[in-house]
């Protein structure tokens, strides 16, 4: 197992990799840290020296060439690791063991003994010596074979601020620094914005100074622990079997977990590396949030999180902060940092992913305003839309009102052609009190009533006066005669994840309002997903359950039974042949209701029941 070998201090480059290829790497790599200065092997599908330099330039890590008359390694004998009993998924291995002595109060740092000294020195290396390393059972040499760059990390002090700042930042906003290193470097905008939200007059995109920060390589820090804790340890509750594996889609996910308050942190944090395009990070605490939203118990210590899949050392030290002071200083240094405060204005527009929002900063925007006057032409109808109903999108749908307009729905489904199921899915069926969206999924047992289904419907919701504006309406489902979609083979570029099933993506409004004058019903946002029926329940499937659990099936189907999930069908990844799960085994009949084909979907890929509830993954 990866979790067993020595493997020093690994940065992890996403350049060139798949979704499904960085997923299993962050879950493989068990010295894994978010920040480059702290590592000692940076780790990326290169081949070239000219690239590794590329990559450390981006990330404003300075360093200097290694000689190779450098490179012999000193006489004196390798540093030691100390290890909790526990092995970690994610961080740093370099934890304290949890052996106190009697009456010791707490761990204390002591020079040389408890910090081994850091070698500034780091090697840029191809990815197949991690894998290698693997196979081999042994962490391999880092030898000429696999090392493209060896560097001295220079030790500078921080250059002297810039003169000019458009917003002004805290120095010591770690939080942005470093998810912006880890990141993608700032762009100088092509044009100068007048005036800023705040009233004071700025050149865009001057936030930072245009010199490298470059900071003291550093040692991850160390769990501490007290001896009421190590007592605490040698009593945890044993890990339940089901979060032994990495796959959410195994295991049992309620909405309220136990430990849903330092769940809630967690998810800033993620929205902060979502925000600056930390793809790694992202994907890093999706799964320890996975993970930690499955167990079943309140947390009492930092081993008893350092243990479980997908947390390790870095999601521990998290904990122990929070359990200390209530909250983390990652935190708090988001929710005051101006810039990513303006990346989340943006991101909250309907039709704007975090991509387009960093653009949209570095143009000098910094409010809604400033899109509207400086950017509107050059909007998509459908970001357009997101601005013109910004704060209506942004109100949550009561459940009330959610099933009513899935009413409102089937009945006119069921106008066009008797004979329609639906099921309200998403957040509601997940037992959200409130949703931010309506998400249903129609079907028929008469696979001609469902083809090219979907613009019937919406033409009848807009004439009833129920859909203001279509922002997406596709029927690739219909057009390639409601099969499954394609498996195309292994060597395909990973695509969204989105579905291709029929589907309008609609604004709706009630039309129905007392008084006269303007409507003041809000605009909704309302998804209407079309169905064959003898695939309903996969749509059913993929569509009710919460996104990390969506993804974790598609990779478990994918690592352990061969074939390719998707909401219109499953194929084998063999010969690409569909594969029937839902029809009746014995009889070869078609499910009876929606709800029954869905179960069989999850008998046939071999997983257990979960209820809609079970699936809360965020």
């Amino acid at each position: 197992m990866p979790a067993d070998l020595d493997f020093p201090v690994i940065f992890l480059l996403p350049s060139h990799l798949g979704s499904e290829e960085l997923q299993e790497l962050v879950e493989q790599i068990p010295t894994l840290t978010y920040d480059i200065n702290e590592a000692e092997v940076i780790l990326g599908k290169i081949s070239r020296k000219e690239r590794a330099l590329f990559e450390l330039r981006k990330r404003k890590l300075v360093t200097e060439e290694v000689e190779k008359d450098e490179r012999t390694p000193p006489a004196s004998p390798p540093r030691k690791r100390i290890r909790l009993s526990a092995t970690p998924a994610l961080g740093s291995s370099d934890l304290d063991s949890d052996t106190c002595s009697e009456g010791e109060i707490q761990r204390r740092l002591v020079g040389p003994v408890s910090v081994p000294k850091v070698e500034p020195t780091v090697k840029v290396a191809k990815l197949s010596w991690f894998t290698d390393s693997l196979s081999a059972g042994e962490v391999l040499p880092l030898d000429d074979k696999y090392a493209i760059y060896r560097g001295r990390k220079a030790m500078q002090p921080p250059p002297a601020p810039a003169s000019v700042q458009t917003i002004p930042t805290k120095s010591t906003s770690n939080l942005l620094t470093r998810a912006h290193e880890d990141s993608h470097p700032r762009t100088p905008p092509s044009s100068q914005k007048r005036y800023s939200s705040q009233g004071s007059s700025q050149k865009p995109g001057s936030t930072y100074a245009s010199h490298p920060v470059t900071k003291t390589p550093k040692r991850p820090a160390l769990l501490r622990q007290t001896t009421s804790e190590h007592d605490l340890d040698t009593h945890l509750p044993p890990i339940p079997p089901c979060l032994h594996t990495t796959y959410s889609c195994q295991r049992s996910t309620p909405a309220n977990p136990p430990n849903q308050d330092f769940i809630s942190l967690l998810l800033q944090i993620r929205l902060a590396r979502t925000l600056t395009g930390d793809k790694i990070g992202v994907r890093a605490y999706s799964s320890a949030i996975a993970t930690v939203a499955a167990y079943p118990f309140p947390f009492q210590t930092q081993n008893e999180v350092a243990r479980l899949p997908g947390c390790g050392q870095k999601i521990a030290l998290l904990y122990q902060e929070y359990k200390t002071s209530g909250t983390l200083k990652e935190v708090e240094e988001y929710e005051s940092d101006p810039k990513l405060q303006v990346l989340k204005l943006f991101y909250d527009i309907w039709g704007v992913a975090e991509t387009t929002a960093r653009e949209f900063y570095d143009k000098g925007w910094r409010d809604i305003d400033d899109v509207i006057e400086y950017g509107w032409d050059g909007l998509t109808r459908v970001q357009q839309i997101g601005v013109k109903y910004y704060d209506e999108f942004l109100l949550k749908i009561p459940r009330r009102e959610v099933e009513e307009i899935g009413g409102v729905i089937l009945k006119e489904a069921n106008k066009i052609a008797e004979g329609f199921g639906m099921v309200i899915v998403g957040g509601y069926r997940r037992g959200k009190k409130e949703s931010g969206d309506v998400d249903v999924v129609l079907s028929h047992r008469d696979e001609e009533a469902t083809r090219g289904f979907v613009e019937r419907i919406v033409v009848g919701l807009e004439r009833r006066g129920y859909i203001t504006h279509t922002l997406l309406l596709s029927t690739a489902n219909t057009e390639r005669g409601q099969e499954p979609v394609a498996w195309k083979g292994d060597s395909r570029v990973a695509g969204s994840g989105f579905d291709t099933l029929d589907k309008a993506l609609v604004v709706w409004q009630d039309p129905n309002y007392e008084g006269g004058g303007r409507n003041t019903n809000p605009h909704r946002r309302v998804d209407i997903i079309i169905s064959p029926w003898k695939t309903a329940g996969c749509a059913v499937m993929g569509w009710t359950s919460g996104t990390t659990f969506q993804r974790d099936l598609r990779r478990y189907c994918k690592k352990e039974k061969g074939l390719k999930f998707d909401s219109s069908g499953v194929r084998s990844r063999k010969d690409g042949a569909w594969v029937d799960l839902e029809s009746d085994p014995v009889t070869g009949e078609p499910a009876p209701d929606m709800l029954t084909a869905e179960r069989r979907v999850f008998t046939g890929v071999g997983l257990e029941w979960r209820e809609p509830e079970e699936r809360c993954t965020n």
